[in-house]
């Protein structure tokens, strides 16, 4: 398979540039939360608790310039900025859904508790 350059990087393999855009400990988790509704910034602070202001700045900065959310600000005092998800980041939700399922196999395979992500799924679901 060709490597190939694109933004001044060496690529070389699709899934290396997939996970540049959406990989890491943040982007993932920021995104799953924008697919069902709009978050101002301090609502995504809240919402990832481990979070730097730092850290959770330069990753929707990273996410709005690939094109996966979209920042609106309105002018209004104090500030207010709020951030969606756009299609091109809504197709990358079955893939996050994908990851996440396969983790908590992961996790209970190996005794670690799972109970918080399936009362989450369960919540959402309408199940018990």
């Amino acid at each position: 398979m060709p490597d190939f350059v694109y933004d001044g990087k060496v690529y070389y393999n699709p899934v290396e540039f997939a996970m540049d855009r959406v990989g890491g400990t943040w982007k993932m988790p920021i995104l799953w939360r924008l697919k069902g509704k709009l978050y101002r910034y301090s609502e995504l602070k809240k919402s990832i608790p481990h979070i730097s202001d730092k850290m959770l700045t330069s990753q929707l900065r990273e996410l709005e310039k690939d094109g996966f959310i979209h920042r609106k600000v309105y002018a209004v005092v104090p500030p207010k900025t709020e951030y969606s998800i756009t299609e091109l980041g809504r197709t990358a939700i079955p893939i996050v859904e994908t990851l996440r399922n396969f983790g908590i196999g992961l996790m209970e395979s190996n005794g670690i508790d799972i109970s918080h992500y399936i009362q989450e799924k369960n919540k959402k679901t309408g199940t018990k």
